[in-house]
């Protein structure tokens, strides 16, 4: 079953073209706050809340070693918002069509690999 609630904030939380990117820096792997702040032109507090934001949706793990933080992606949590966009356009078994009285989904466009 889809958490609408859980994934909105998720989707909330990447609609910002700054969080965007900083989780696509973190696609290359652990970095501290300076390293991250580096890509930016903006204050180390304006990306502490940008960080609090996607460590609140689950997007981002916070390890802390002294006095830095080391920031990371959550792969898995970033795998379910992507599953759970695939269900939404795809035609699945447990999909929503067939619980709100349709046989069939006639919409559902089919996931395509981007390879």
């Amino acid at each position: 079953m889809i958490d609408y609630e859980e994934n909105a904030k998720i989707l909330k939380a990447l609609a910002d073209p700054n969080r965007l990117k900083i989780a696509d820096i973190l696609s290359c792997g652990e970095l501290c706050a300076c390293e991250i702040l580096e890509h930016f032109e903006f204050t180390q507090p304006t990306l502490s809340h940008h960080m609090k934001v996607l460590t609140e949706a689950g997007l981002v793990n916070v390890r802390k070693d002294g006095l830095w933080n080391y920031y990371s992606l959550n792969k898995t949590k970033c795998n379910e918002i992507v599953l759970m966009l695939k269900n939404i356009i795809s035609e699945t078994g447990d999909c929503i069509c067939k619980k709100i009285g349709n046989k069939e989904c006639k919409q559902k466009i089919g996931f395509v690999n981007l390879k």
